[in-house]
């Protein structure tokens, strides 16, 4: 009777451990690392058994070792062809590498084996997108939306591929039935691209709550000269949000519309909460110069200069509005800065000549208005005339001394 006892204990003590076994429970109590060193010892044992291979390929996916997985994957797809988890866990693994153009037959020959399993059809859709055949894509979307039409990730999947197809109004279609804002901005961004503007208006003036998207809203209508529309939305955009970019917009519609002491107003209280902004000063001194109040609209271009003292553009329109009002001293000074920074244009040189010319510094003006001409090549014809003239008479009269 001892006989049969001992050869059931010799027998057990034989049996090779259930490494397979302890590495699922490994697996659930989320130690991949314990079950991976398991899972080896489990191949090595038995090459063939896939159940180790495929579960293998799972401890390692959960570490990020993306590319043994894959290749654990593909020994267990060699094993056991059509195992639909292999497929579907090795497309996945695909996709999160940006492989999408792999992940396509693998994902395919899952929803062979399930085709109602909508993860196997939306992983199959976004392969077909990853891969650039939106096309495909959107087939398989369409089929995905008839078995769960309320799906969400479908209808969005479904917005994506008719837009990177082009098919505008059909993705905003996709979008609105979904109720997906972002997909919405997205198609009349595209819309915009597409010279479209009046179908991405109408998308943006579904939301009048969203302050950046009634901005743009405004700022498309100011482009089209649409004044009191740009206003009416501008106004609602500083009410939400009265930020200086958001004011300058309503001063720009305000100026369009003729309202010059409107975009004063808004250039003021952009300056009391900005007075660092060189955009703001920039703005505060063209208005101020388009109403003949020079010497304010000086001190906000030299504000804006000392801002940014690379801008060839304060120093032009200080130098501007200086020599307009007569102040050579300091307007010659702004426009050696537009010199400095090699920015010198033909309407410089004869800005530099004019002022020369007054403050009686004749032989530089001569100069000044020789290089007029030679830069000029026939662009200003009334100024080179002018230029002509003062050279001829500034000649004589140095003659005369």
């Amino acid at each position: 009777m001892v006989f049969p006892v001992l050869a059931a204990v010799v027998s057990l003590l034989l049996q090779a451990p259930d490494y397979v076994g302890q590495a699922v429970q490994a697996l659930d109590a989320k130690q991949p690392a314990v079950a991976e060193a398991l899972l080896r010892k489990a191949v090595t044992a038995d090459g063939d058994d896939y159940t180790a291979h495929f579960h293998l390929a799972l401890a390692l996916s959960l570490q990020g070792k993306d590319d043994e997985g894959i290749a654990e994957y593909h020994k267990t797809l060699e094993l056991k062809p059509g195992l639909f988890e292999a497929d579907l866990n090795l497309g996945i693994l695909l996709l999160r590498n940006k492989r999408g153009g792999e992940a396509v037959p693998v994902l395919r020959e899952a929803l062979a084996a399930k085709p109602a399993d909508a993860r196997a059809g939306q992983y199959l859709a976004q392969a077909l997108m990853d891969s650039g055949d939106a096309a495909g894509a959107e087939q398989q979307w369409l089929e995905t939306l008839k078995a769960e039409p309320k799906n969400t990730a479908a209808q969005g999947g479904l917005g994506r591929a008719r837009l990177a197809q082009g098919k505008l109004p059909e993705a905003a279609e996709t979008y609105q039935a979904a109720g997906d804002k972002e997909g919405l901005l997205q198609v009349a961004a595209a819309l915009e691209k597409a010279a479209r503007i009046s179908e991405a208006m109408a998308i943006y003036q579904q939301f009048p709550d969203d302050a950046a998207v009634r901005r743009r809203l405004g700022q498309l209508q100011l482009d089209d000269k649409n004044a009191e529309a740009a206003v009416a939305s501008l106004e609602e955009v500083v009410k939400q949000a009265p930020t200086t970019q958001n004011r300058l917009a309503l001063a720009d519609a305000y100026r369009l519309s003729g309202h010059p002491q409107k975009v004063m107003e808004q250039l003021q209280a952009a300056a009391v909460a900005e007075p660092g902004s060189f955009a703001l000063r920039m703005a505060l001194g063209r208005q101020l110069r388009d109403d003949r109040k020079l010497v304010a609209a000086a001190a906000q271009f030299q504000t804006a200069a000392k801002l940014d003292p690379n801008s060839a553009e304060a120093w032009n329109e200080l130098a501007s509005v200086l020599v307009v009002s007569q102040n050579y001293t300091e307007g010659l000074v702004a426009l050696d800065h537009v010199r400095a920074l090699g920015k010198e244009l033909p309407g410089h040189h004869f800005m530099r000549a004019i002022t020369l010319d007054r403050l009686k510094m004749k032989p530089q003006a001569v100069e000044a208005y020789r290089a007029f001409l030679d830069s000029d090549k026939g662009a200003l014809p009334d100024q080179e005339f002018q230029a002509r003239q003062r050279i001829r008479i500034i000649e004589l009269e140095l003659k005369k001394k």
